[in-house]
């Protein structure tokens, strides 16, 4: 009967971004890439053992981080991505015939580089990153205030679990929405009234001028959404010769090489 090998598995120490939180990462086993495989039924089934797993593969924990609930309660997207990134790292370490659109022929080619060739961070610089509300007035819908925030996983995992395995919900427009706390409007005679119900929320947002979308993403992106990690690298199209920054996305990468090799 096989009792198990004696391995010392590598291991990675990452920094997240927004909570600028320590983790010691090990690479994953095949059982656990085999689980993984099994998730890319629906999203919620995705984020959730996804989740699971960037937890289970930490061998050192800061002492705030007890147990998996509080990871999900304090630990940002952005967070999650600079974890992740850790993982994909410590797993696989190359980026593996990874498609480009080229941007000037529009054919196809595949790259393969080094992810840590491909790093960039940039740190949050406050440290209220879990509670800071900003407020933005919209510019179309005047007296319509969003008041937008920085999701967490339990933020997404509450999110999906209540409303993404309702019939008929773009899981667009769920995600998209996950940064906004509530709507609020302030008549010109009455009481401010609060949008802050998730299926609420949506509505609101599907009914808003495409100026006031982008109003929102601005001051997001301004807040909170150009913190983080992002893996961009200089390519040459294979056809033409041509030369652009491309961005990786690391999520549909990781699970491309999880399914994959």
């Amino acid at each position: 009967m096989f009792k198990g090998f004696d391995i010392k598995y590598p291991e990675y120490e990452v920094l997240t971004p927004h909570t600028k939180l320590s983790y010691n990462l090990r690479s994953l086993n095949v059982q656990e890439e085999e689980k993984l495989k099994g998730s890319l039924l629906s999203p919620i089934k995705i984020n959730e053992h996804l989740n699971k797993c960037l937890f289970d593969a930490m061998t050192v924990r800061p002492p705030t981080i007890p147990d998996y609930d509080t990871f999900l309660k304090n630990t940002t997207l952005k967070d999650r991505d600079a974890i992740l990134y850790g993982l994909y790292h410590i797993t696989y370490e190359d980026i593996r015939n990874y498609d480009v659109i080229c941007g000037s022929c529009n054919k196809e080619y595949s790259v393969t580089v080094k992810a840590s060739a491909t790093f960039n961070f940039n740190a949050y610089p406050g440290d209220d990153v879990l509670t800071k509300e900003v407020s933005v007035p919209l510019p179309v819908s005047k007296g319509v205030t969003v008041i937008i925030k920085q999701p967490t996983l339990f933020d997404e995992m509450h999110a999906l679990s209540t409303l993404g395995v309702a019939v008929g919900t773009n899981m667009d427009i769920l995600t998209e929405t996950l940064i906004i706390s509530r709507f609020q409007q302030d008549p010109e005679s009455g009481s401010t009234v609060v949008y802050s119900e998730r299926d609420d929320v949506m509505d609101a947002y599907m009914s808003l001028p495409a100026k006031d979308k982008r109003e929102i993403y601005k001051q997001y992106k301004q807040e909170f959404g150009q913190y983080g990690v992002s893996l961009k690298m200089l390519s040459s199209c294979s056809h033409c010769g041509n030369r652009e920054t491309i961005d990786i996305d690391l999520v549909s990468n990781f699970f491309r090489m999880v399914h994959v090799y």
